[in-house]
């Protein structure tokens, strides 16, 4: 499973000119899942992400955490970050999970993040999307559980 988490002070994501999804200061979470994933990945990365301390204090450190400031998730899945670009010059998607699983899993790591946060939002599995975002610092993290 990989994530880009992005550290936002708002983001929304729109599919046909609607707003789908939209959130004030957070996370803009990008996700994909690849062959291989399991319930146990999502719990995983899922705990990562929202306990990450990418949100700073009073004194500038980055000392608090999703969870901490009672921010806003907002999850796009993007299967493309299992976008292989070592050969030729059309990337490969070979690793990327099957879609019918995928949105499976994608939907559950959903009803978990809406478990332990108040305000999750997403867009729409396998659609064509519009995201905005005004990222905070700029803070991005690149999350990949297989490459630990």
């Amino acid at each position: 499973m990989r994530a880009v988490v992005q550290r936002v002070k708002k983001a929304s994501v729109e599919v046909d000119g609607r707003v789908v999804g939209q959130i004030g200061r957070g996370v803009l979470l990008f996700i994909g899942i690849g062959k291989g994933d399991t319930a146990n990945d999502i719990q995983w990365m899922l705990d990562k992400i929202i306990n990450l301390r990418i949100f700073e204090k009073e004194n500038g450190k980055l000392d608090e955490s999703l969870v901490h400031i009672e921010g806003g998730l907002l999850i796009v899945s993007q299967f493309t970050l299992y976008g292989d670009c070592s050969k030729g010059r059309r990337p490969s998607f070979s690793n990327a999970m099957e879609t019918k699983e995928a949105k499976n899993l994608f939907e559950l790591f959903v009803a978990r993040a809406r478990e332990q946060i108040k305000n999750v939002e997403c867009g729409i599995f396998q659609a064509a999307m519009d995201v905005s975002l005004i990222n905070e610092g700029p803070v991005t993290l690149i999350i990949d559980n297989k490459k630990l």
